[in-house]
């Protein structure tokens, strides 16, 4: 798909032949003690049109907003270790821009009634500028009464002209097990988790994308679905008690707790990682995966990333390298964020 470029300004006033105030000043309501002749307001009006540019009303909002406040709503990622780097990020740019982050954590189970009112609350205290995130990628319906502005972030709205911000994660996973194949592996397992369904759907669809391309058939009794914990990766030790022309060498995993699970079960049958068995995780969970022994291959989501990408795009900064793409509702765009990834020691060439 071709990625969306919202014209700026700064575009309507090259196409018009006018300074960038002039172009505010005509379509912002800006005053700046610029007086424009009609004739030239009407220049910048019929570029504004050529151009198809949208003015960011949540932007304009909050220039006039005497709080100058961004409202930061979400699940868990405030209370989850493993996803403040977002809030970082999101709180960074928003002082740097000269705004405070209001935030509101809801918690995993939030009923409609306490959603629409933290948003009327936050709204209520000028914060028309709203960031809704969510700690795993999922869809999810956006409340009544976020204002069009609102963007998601680590999820994707399901309706409505919103812009989410979400991993990518399909290319992500594809990514993982190219590593794999690239080292000289064949028979790569996926140690997978079902309860996450977005994310689920996506890696396990990258698994098979490069296994594809290294002309390997994907092999069902090496993808296994377990729980995305460390209990969960322990379980995923099945797929070493397949027979030895089966049994993969190596392992890609739904996520870093269930990597570290499956090193434990490795080690119970005698395997050394990565000498017998190469793994490769998925988050860059701190305390986790560089704490491993050996420590953990895997990739990183862009957490800090989405965060300082929600802001900028709220303040109508340029986020033209973002590379948004039309979104499935009509005036909806999405923007997917490369994990990369991290390279550490728990992969090594098959030994057999």
């Amino acid at each position: 798909m071709r990625a969306i470029r919202r014209s700026t300004l700064k575009d309507v006033a090259k196409r018009a032949g006018v300074s960038v105030t002039t172009v505010s000043v005509v379509l912002n309501g800006r005053q700046d003690g610029v007086r424009v002749p009609e004739t030239t307001r009407e220049r910048v009006r019929r570029a504004a049109g050529e151009l198809d540019y949208r003015p960011n009303q949540t932007a304009r909002n909050l220039r006039q907003s005497s709080s100058r406040s961004i409202g930061f709503i979400s699940d868990e990622v405030t209370t989850t270790p493993f996803a403040v780097p977002m809030l970082s990020a999101a709180q960074e740019v928003a002082t740097h821009n000269g705004h405070l982050l209001f935030v509101v954590n809801l918690g995993h189970v939030v009923g409609a009634d306490l959603q629409r009112d933290a948003i009327d609350t936050l709204l209520a205290h000028q914060v028309t500028g709203l960031v809704f995130a969510c700690m795993y990628h999922q869809e999810v319906e956006p409340p009544p009464s976020l204002p069009d502005g609102t963007v998601f972030v680590n999820c994707r709205a399901k309706r409505g002209p919103f812009r989410s911000i979400i991993p990518a994660e399909q290319s992500a996973a594809a990514a993982a097990v190219r590593l794999l194949l690239d080292t000289g592996h064949r028979r790569i397992g996926f140690l997978d988790d079902t309860l996450i369904p977005v994310a689920h759907r996506l890696r396990l669809a990258g698994y098979q994308d490069a296994l594809r391309e290294y002309s390997v058939v994907p092999d069902p009794r090496l993808h296994l679905c377990s729980q995305a914990t460390v209990a969960g990766g322990v379980a995923g030790g099945a797929l070493l008690d397949l027979p030895q022309d089966v049994r993969p060498t190596a392992i890609f995993c739904f996520n870093d707790r269930m990597a570290m699970g499956l090193y434990r079960a490795a080690r119970h049958r005698g395997l050394n990682v990565p000498g017998d068995l190469s793994i490769v995780g998925f988050d860059d969970q701190e305390f986790i995966a560089s704490e491993l022994d050996p420590p953990l291959t895997t990739m990183r989501l862009p957490h800090v990333e989405m965060g300082r990408l929600a802001i900028e795009s709220v303040l109508d900064l340029d986020t033209d390298y973002a590379g948004w793409q039309p979104g499935p509702a009509k005036g909806s765009s999405v923007a997917m964020l490369e994990c990369p990834v991290v390279e550490r020691e728990s992969v090594a060439p098959p030994t057999g």
